[in-house]
């Protein structure tokens, strides 16, 4: 009976040493997948692991479509193990200069030195303007030109540049400076936000009162249309 017991308990240690090794996994209905990032739990190793694989995947992709993708980064990742490993990872990249999340899997054996490319799909684009222009976007549609508050950040955006624009194409040495937003409206055509904005600007001791058309295009980037003295 001592014999039995003692059998028993050596088979019980061995056991759990194998399973505190990671030798013994535990298997579950969804065959192993875990999730690598986003839970704190990946290793600097795993992480540049993970990298690697969603550059190969936009590669791989852009030599299959003669697609010109440029990776961004990685926003999720999941790990199966079947015969080697199949890694689902959720990727940020720029499509001709619009921000897009794809999602990937990648069929790995390392043993092999294989790698393989088996889905790459556009899961969503990520939309090129802010809370504030959605918002100006959905009103703009119904009512046209829409007054905006001066102190918008957009519309502060709008009136900054379009002073260093005005300062630029001037050939005075003194710069234009902003002194304040009198009014501000704005509506959208297509892709562009418009800002429709009469600035209060000094110039040295002379103030002025300017008209100003300022655009603001897919991926943030502003221009000036035109601009005028306001005699009112």
């Amino acid at each position: 009976m001592m014999k039995f017991h003692s059998i028993f308990f050596a088979i019980f240690l061995t056991l759990f040493g194998l399973y505190d090794l990671g030798l013994c996994t535990q298997q579950h209905d969804d065959n192993n997948i875990r999730i690598k990032m986003g839970a704190g739990e990946e290793s600097p190793n795993e992480f540049a692991e993970i990298e690697s694989l969603a550059r190969f995947a936009v590669q791989q992709h852009n030599n299959k479509e003669n697609a010109l993708l440029e990776f961004v980064k990685v926003l999720k990742a999941k790990e199966q193990v079947v015969a080697g490993k199949v890694y689902t990872l959720t990727l940020e990249a720029v499509d001709a200069g619009k921000r897009r999340i794809y999602e990937a899997k990648i069929w790995v054996k390392p043993w092999m030195n294989f790698k393989q490319l088996q889905e790459f799909k556009l899961a969503r684009v990520i939309s090129p303007f802010t809370k504030s222009d959605q918002r100006v976007k959905q009103e703009g549609h119904q009512l046209g030109w829409h007054e905006v508050p001066n102190h918008d950040p957009n519309v502060k955006d709008a009136a900054n540049y379009a002073v260093k624009s005005i300062t630029r194409r001037s050939n005075s040495l003194s710069p234009y400076e902003l002194m304040d937003i009198v009014r501000a409206k704005t509506k959208v055509i297509e892709d562009h936000v418009k800002f429709n904005l009469l600035l209060k600007v000094s110039r040295g001791v002379k103030e002025e009162r300017l008209r100003v058309e300022v655009n603001k295009k897919q991926g943030g980037r502003f221009y000036m249309s035109w601009m005028e003295q306001d005699h009112s």
